[in-house]
């Protein structure tokens, strides 16, 4: 019996070093929809430099993660499209950098159907248009250059977020939308691109912080610099974005 119980206790003993051993501190970081591809590949980097930690990523427009981070949603580490939404957090935002730059671009269906040239052409009659809602940095920029251009898009509806805008045209439910130029690269050959000289005025900056009162506001302040060091930066060249 005695031996029993002494075989046991070594068995407890085994198992709560075990669970000691597994255990894992989690990062959690909230990042704008066209960084889906390059924060993924990051957060494997990081994880990969990074016994016991998980990233848990979450992906959203801007404007939407804001909203969902004021209401108490865990984030240790945010990063926006625009420099705009960043601000709307306020002091919570600590010491936000530019980290990346992104440019709009027309997507439209393999072999471009409607003949699709220009922005303009997206106001043409039968063409239907998605764009992102003006509260996002994809839908502030297509507004833009609106402005610049003259040309205003009768939008058969605002999404959400670029890759809300992607799924519409890629399914059909749309002959073309306003994306980044990083989101083609993710879509392959679902999608075809037509450019605009338009477009090339209108520059989105990406700025990355830490937020305060985070949980892991250490191991944030960690990953912000592989995003901007060299490593990071060259995940997010590959992904077709531009420089800080």
């Amino acid at each position: 019996m005695k031996g029993f119980v002494v075989g046991a206790g070594l068995a407890l003993a085994l198992l709560a070093g075990c669970s000691a051993d597994t255990s894992t501190t989690t990062l959690d970081v909230s990042a704008a929809s066209s960084l889906k591809t390059a924060f993924t590949a990051i957060a494997d980097e990081f994880e990969r430099r990074h016994d016991g930690v998980t990233v848990s990523l979450s992906f959203d427009g801007s404007s939407t993660l804001v909203n969902q981070i004021k209401q108490g949603a865990p984030a240790d580490v945010f990063a926006a499209a625009d420099e705009k939404n960043m601000a709307k957090l306020g002091a919570a935002a600590l010491d936000p950098r530019i980290f990346a730059t992104n440019t709009l671009v027309i997507v439209t269906a393999p072999g471009n159907p409607r003949n699709i040239r220009s922005f303009a052409d997206l106001d043409e009659p039968g063409v239907t248009t998605v764009v992102c809602q003006p509260a996002q940095p994809c839908g502030a920029a297509t507004e833009a250059v609106e402005r610049t251009t003259g040309v205003t898009v009768d939008a058969a509806s605002e999404e959400q977020s670029v890759n809300a805008v992607l799924t519409k045209v890629t399914t059909g439910q749309a002959d073309a939308g306003v994306v980044y130029v990083t989101d083609t690269r993710a879509a392959g050959d679902k999608v075809h691109t037509v450019a605009d000289p338009a477009f090339a005025a209108v520059v989105n900056t990406y700025p990355i912080t830490t937020l305060a009162g985070a949980d892991a506001r250490d191991l944030g302040a960690q990953f912000v610099e592989l995003v901007l060091g060299p490593d990071g930066q060259a995940i997010l060249t590959g992904a077709g974005f531009g420089p800080p």
